[in-house]
């Protein structure tokens, strides 16, 4: 899951395929994607895992790094 999530944003939010994303490295307060892409992310991991975020809960503290958004999934799993 994590790596499917790291493929999906360098690809589509960093835009730069060849970026080494770490897993606990800052996405939004890093100022690598802007917090209106967290919509675009929600509605990736709703299609591929199942899982729904409701708006409130797409904030910098919930989604900010890859260890973040898995264990967020996994909390709703």
């Amino acid at each position: 899951m994590k790596d499917q999530l790291r493929q999906y944003i360098v690809n589509y939010m960093i835009h730069d395929p060849r970026y080494q994303l770490k897993d606990d490295e800052a996405l939004i307060t890093g100022g690598l994607v802007d917090s209106f892409s967290l919509v675009e992310l929600a509605v990736y991991i709703e299609q591929e895992f199942g899982v729904h975020f409701d708006d409130p809960e797409l904030t910098a503290e919930n989604m900010d790094t890859l260890n973040k958004i898995v264990a967020n999934i996994e909390a709703k799993q």
